[in-house]
């Protein structure tokens, strides 16, 4: 029988660095596996047809039963800072990197995560559980709508094959894409080591980074400059992205940061509810290193560390004067992004100051972080539902005095700055008790609140007739205030 996928065109980039950055092997496929999802939007960006998904060898590949190219898949080494410290040799415990699959926009690679041991598993059992998979299926897909640099997920593949964390649990298998999985971790792994550093840097750069220039023009030190400057700039942009949206990653370790700048590793990540500046989604994270607020400033320390490994190539000056940059970045996307979101039409030296008291007022009153964003349209005319947000609290009235003088300096009408405010502030993110609800029920077999939330997820910035409860606020008994690492 003529294969579906026999129309695609394959390539495996990574595989060409040699078997010093990988170990080859097949996955271990899921026991009567089922489809529980597709992303459809992607599929077909990858030229998969719905007929081809329907096949029997879609579902065999996306549980890890057969191979994209025979003899092609393999598991990723990388080292990496895990909360601050050092933990030495990592990698893909649980993964297996399938190849790329050639679209219109360039070779997207699908990884398996969940598909059985590895050489790089260490105490882990190889595979991840229904809950975090689903987890993460949902999450790559709010956040792509949500406009956030992010890998994305194809396909969502579930068993009864037992999986043993704090409670006997069904085993399942994201399939992750993204034009590269490579990590700040992948360069950690080989610093001190100059031969395989500037292997992989040239590989980045010729294949991910054409901005840089060609890497034959260029010395080793020119091209980690302008690697570095590139990467700063994407990272800078993406948690910028991350504080506007109210998104917590969670677990940013350097093995969890994309050369690329892309969102990746979901793990206990949370879009907040009740905001507080010090918000952790991470049960681990008992010290607070990856709350909310310091976000920013843990990218910039990851990308300090990213930059140590080329200190045999570049002097520390150079890598410094690269990563002094990354304030600017930063300041410049979340401006951006804070206008857009408070419906202005140009950004004024005064608007940090009120921006400032907005994230106080958040936290005084542990308001809504996204319905505080989102009613703020209306509330100059119709106060009310806002002001409910903060219990009518003097200070919410005084900022929101502030709010409107601000506002009608706008050249921009205020028809204008309401449609503004609601392209840029979601009405539907995927709050914790929503992602709950799906995983529940798909652990019983029913499969169509995940379908629904997914679906009402994909345009976050519409009202959705008939989804007015996913866009509330979890209820005390809903409240999920954080999660473990475990999955």
């Amino acid at each position: 029988m003529k294969s579906c996928f026999d129309a695609l065109t394959y390539s495996h980039t990574y595989a060409e660095l040699g078997s010093a950055f990988y170990t080859r092997l097949d996955p271990q496929g899921l026991n009567a596996p089922r489809l529980l999802h597709v992303n459809m939007d992607l599929a077909q960006r990858l030229g998969i047809s719905a007929e081809c998904v329907q096949h029997a060898e879609f579902l065999a590949i996306m549980s890890g039963n057969q191979a994209l190219e025979p003899g092609q898949t393999l598991a990723a080494v990388y080292s990496g800072h895990q909360f601050g410290h050092w933990a030495g040799q990592l990698g893909d415990g649980r993964a297996h990197l399938l190849g790329a699959i050639e679209t219109a926009h360039g070779p997207l690679e699908l990884q398996l995560k969940g598909s059985g041991l590895t050489p790089y598993s260490r105490m882990g059992d190889g595979r991840a559980v229904l809950r975090s998979s689903l987890r993460e299926y949902l999450a790559s897909h709010a956040m792509k709508a949500l406009g956030v640099p992010t890998t994305e997920a194809l396909a969502l593949v579930a068993s009864d094959d037992k999986v043993y964390r704090e409670t006997i649990e069904t085993a399942a298998i994201v399939c992750r894409v993204a034009p590269s999985f490579v990590r700040f971790g992948s360069f950690e792994h080989w610093a001190g080591r100059p031969q395989q550093l500037s292997q992989l840097l040239h590989y980045v750069v010729e294949h991910f980074y054409p901005d840089c220039g060609l890497p034959a023009l260029q010395s080793d030190a020119e091209l980690v400059q302008n690697l570095l400057r590139n990467v700063v700039r994407r990272s800078a942009q993406m948690v910028a992205h991350w504080q506007t949206v109210g998104f917590c990653h969670g677990v940013m370790n350097t093995d969890n940061m994309s050369i690329l700048g892309l969102t990746i590793d979901y793990g206990p990540y949370a879009f907040i509810d009740k905001f507080a500046i010090d918000f952790v989604p991470n049960t681990t994270d008992t010290g607070g290193r990856y709350a909310w607020f310091r976000q920013p400033s843990i990218v910039h320390w990851n990308l300090a560390r990213l930059a140590s490994c080329f200190l045999d190539i570049c002097t520390e000056d150079q890598l410094q004067t690269v990563l002094a940059q990354y304030e600017h970045d930063y300041l410049q996307q979340y401006r951006a992004n804070m206008q857009l979101k408070m419906g202005w039409d140009t950004w004024l030296d005064t608007d940090s100051q009120l921006i400032n008291e907005w994230w106080q007022l958040l936290h005084d009153h542990h308001a809504d972080f996204t319905l505080s964003f989102r009613h703020l349209a209306l509330a100059p005319t119709q106060p009310e539902l806002w002001l409910q947000l903060f219990d009518h609290s003097a200070k919410a009235h005084e900022w929101l005095e502030r709010y409107v003088l601000r506002s009608q300096q706008n050249h921009h009408s205020a028809q204008i700055r309401i449609e503004q405010m609601n392209a840029h502030n979601p009405l539907y993110v995927l709050r914790n008790h929503l992602a709950q609800e799906a995983i529940i029920a798909a652990q019983q077999g029913n499969y169509k609140p995940l379908d629904r939330l997914y679906k009402v997820l994909s345009h976050p910035f519409e009202v959705q007739e008939g989804a007015e409860d996913l866009m509330q606020p979890p209820s005390p008994e809903q409240q999920i205030v954080a999660l473990s690492c475990s999955s």
